[in-house]
C-alpha cells in the first residue's frame, strides 16, 4: 500500500505506508499540521534534514520544497494524522479572530513539544478514521478551528505564517535552484515557486546557467551524490533517494556515465588518483 486516506479531497486524513519505504517530493499547496503515530519520516530540505518518529508533531509551511522518505519501523507501518489548513479556512478564522503579529519568521518546518492540548486533539481524531463515510462538514470545521487555536496557543508568532495569504513572488532564481535542485519536481512547479511563468523560468535559467534546467539538475545531483559517497562515506543505496533519483539502477547508470566509474568504486578511484 503506497498510502491511505479517506478522500483525495480530505482535509483531515490518515497517511499509512506499509511497504519498505515511500518517497515523495512535496511543495504543499496548503500548510500541513501532522502527528506521527508510528514508523519514521525523514524530511530533506535545502539547508537541513529532520527525522521524525512516533509522538512527534510538526507543521509544514506551504510552498516549501521537501523530500519526504517514510519508513515502517519496529515492525509497525508508517502512520500519521495530517490536517491541511486551507486558505479559505484560515481566512474564515482570522475574520473572527484578530491577527497577532510580533516579528517575522523564517518559514521552516516547525516542531512542537508534547503538550496536553496536542495529545487530546490528535487522540480525538483517531476514531473518525473508522468511519465508512466522509466526516460531516461541521465537524471538519470545528476540528480545524481547534487545530488553529492550539497552534496559536503554543506559538505566539504563528500568525506570521498562517495569516500570510500572499502568492510566491519573483525571487532570485540562481539562489533558489542552488538550494533546491535535489527535489524531483516538474519544471512547472519550479517556475511557480520562483514566481515565473514556465517560459520565463526557462529563459532566466539559460541566462543564469548557460544550459537547460534538466542537464544542470542531473549534473548537480550527481556531484552531490559523489560528495556524499566520498566525504560522508554513505552507501549508494543511502544516497540515491536523497539526491533526487527515483531508483538505484538509474542512479548507478547516470553516475557511471558522468564520472566513468560506478558509485560503489568512488573510494577506490579516489585512492588511485
Amino acid at each position: 500500500m503506497a498510502g491511505k486516506q479517506q478522500s483525495v479531497y480530505a482535509e483531515i486524513l490518515l497517511s499509512c505506508i506499509e511497504e519498505k519505504y515511500f518517497k515523495d517530493e512535496i511543495a504543499l499547496e496548503h500548510h500541513s499540521f501532522a502527528r506521527i503515530i508510528s514508523g519514521e519520516m525523514k524530511v530533506i530540505q535545502a539547508d537541513k534534514s529532520y527525522t521524525f518518529g512516533p509522538g512527534d508533531t510538526l507543521l509544514f509551511p506551504c510552498n516549501q520544497l521537501s523530500t519526504l522518505i517514510k519508513n515502517p519501523k519496529d515492525g509497525l507501518p508508517y502512520k500519521a494524522i495530517v490536517i491541511f489548513l486551507k486558505p479559505e479556512r484560515l481566512r474564515d478564522f482570522y475574520a473572527k479572530n484578530p491577527i497577532q503579529l510580533t516579528k517575522p519568521q523564517n518559514y521552516k518546518v516547525k516542531t512542537f513539544e508534547k503538550h496536553p492540548m496536542l495529545e487530546s486533539f490528535f487522540a480525538s481524531l483517531i476514531p473518525y478514521f473508522d468511519l465508512e463515510s466522509e466526516l460531516p462538514e461541521k465537524i471538519v470545521s470545528i476540528k480545524i478551528e481547534e487545530a488553529i487555536t492550539i497552534l496559536r496557543s503554543l506559538d505566539a508568532e504563528i500568525d506570521h505564517l498562517l495569516a500570510d495569504f500572499s502568492e510566491p513572488y519573483k525571487i532570485n532564481l540562481t539562489d533558489f535552484m542552488e538550494r533546491n535542485y535535489m527535489h524531483n519536481l516538474t519544471m512547472e512547479k519550479f517556475s511557480y515557486l520562483t514566481g515565473r511563468s514556465l517560459t520565463t523560468f526557462k529563459r532566466d535559467f539559460k541566462k543564469s546557467f548557460e544550459t537547460t534546467p534538466q542537464k544542470w539538475i542531473i549534473q548537480k545531483r550527481l556531484e552531490l551524490a559523489h560528495h556524499q559517497l566520498l566525504v560522508k562515506k554513505q552507501k549508494p543505496i543511502e544516497v540515491y533517494l536523497e539526491t533526487g533519483f527515483e531508483n538505484l539502477s538509474h542512479f548507478s547508470f547516470a553516475f557511471k556515465k558522468h564520472f566513468g566509474y560506478a558509485p560503489s568504486n568512488v573510494a577506490v578511484q579516489q585512492a588511485d588518483s
